[in-house]
C-alpha cells in the first residue's frame, strides 16, 4: 500500500497517522510475523515514505505491546506464546460480544449483505488455504459488526487486542493450516437477521472459543 510523500505541519501529521494505522493493520491482519526483524527502511520504501514517520509510528505500537524495539536494528513483534494468547483470547470474550450487542440495532440490510460478502470471501480462502486472505476477511466481518455502533470506544480497544493478536494467531495458523479452521460467522448472520441480542452475543463467543480451542490444541502438542 502506497502512501503519500511526506508534508509538513498537518499534513505531516495526516502522513504519520495514516502510517500508524497502515502497521497497525498489517498487525492486525497477521501481515508482520512474530520474531522477523521489523525494517524500518523496507517498510519506509514499501510505503513511499522517509523512515521518520515509520519509527514514529513503530514506537507507538511499541507503547501498545504490539513490537518490542531493543535498538534501531532490532524491532520485532514478540514471540508467540500460549499464555499470551490465551489471556488475549480470554479479554476478547468479555468485550466482543458486547461491541457486537451494542452495534447491532445499527447492522441494516446493507450492512448485513456486506457481512454475507465478507463471510463468503473467508470461506474461499479456506478451501484454497490463503492464510492470509482468512485473517482479512475475518477482520473485515468483525469490524463491520463492531463499528456499526456510533460513538463506541469499544472497537478501538477491540483492535489493540488484535494488534497483539494477529501476528500470534498467524504464527499458530502457518503451524495447522487452514483444515482445523471453522467458520462460526454464519451464526452471527443469522442472528442479526433475527435480531436476537443474544444469539448475536453467543455467536460471537462461539467464534472466539474456536480460537482458544486451538490455543489449547498447540499447547498439547507442545
Amino acid at each position: 500500500m502506497a502512501i503519500a510523500p511526506d508534508a509538513d505541519n498537518e499534513v505531516g501529521a495526516t502522513l504519520r497517522a495514516a502510517v500508524y494505522d497502515e502497521l497497525r493493520h498489517r498487525l492486525i491482519t497477521g501481515r508482520i510475523a512474530p520474531e522477523v526483524p521489523i525494517s524500518t527502511r523496507g517498510l519506509a520504501q514499501q510505503l513511499g515514505v522517509s523512515q521518520m514517520p515509520v519509527r514514529d509510528a513503530l514506537s507507538r505500537l511499541a507503547a501498545e505491546g504490539a513490537v518490542a524495539i531493543r535498538s534501531k536494528r532490532s524491532i520485532t513483534v514478540p514471540p508467540p506464546t500460549v499464555a499470551r494468547l490465551d489471556e488475549i483470547m480470554r479479554a476478547r470474550l468479555l468485550i466482543e460480544p458486547e461491541a457486537a450487542a451494542l452495534a447491532l440495532p445499527f447492522l441494516d440490510a446493507a450492512t448485513l449483505e456486506r457481512l454475507r460478502e465478507a463471510d463468503a470471501a473467508l470461506d474461499a480462502a479456506l478451501e484454497r488455504g490463503d492464510i492470509h486472505g482468512y485473517m482479512e476477511s475475518n477482520w473485515r466481518f468483525h469490524f463491520l459488526i463492531y463499528n456499526a455502533a456510533p460513538g463506541t470506544l469499544l472497537p478501538r480497544i477491540i483492535e489493540t487486542l488484535w494488534m497483539q493478536f494477529g501476528p500470534l494467531m498467524r504464527a499458530a495458523y502457518g503451524r495447522i493450516g487452514t483444515t482445523k479452521l471453522t467458520d462460526q460467522h454464519h451464526r452471527a448472520i443469522d442472528a442479526i437477521a433475527r435480531r436476537s441480542e443474544p444469539a448475536l452475543r453467543a455467536a460471537i463467543a462461539a467464534d472466539i472459543a474456536d480460537g482458544m480451542a486451538l490455543i489449547g490444541g498447540l499447547e498439547s502438542d507442545a
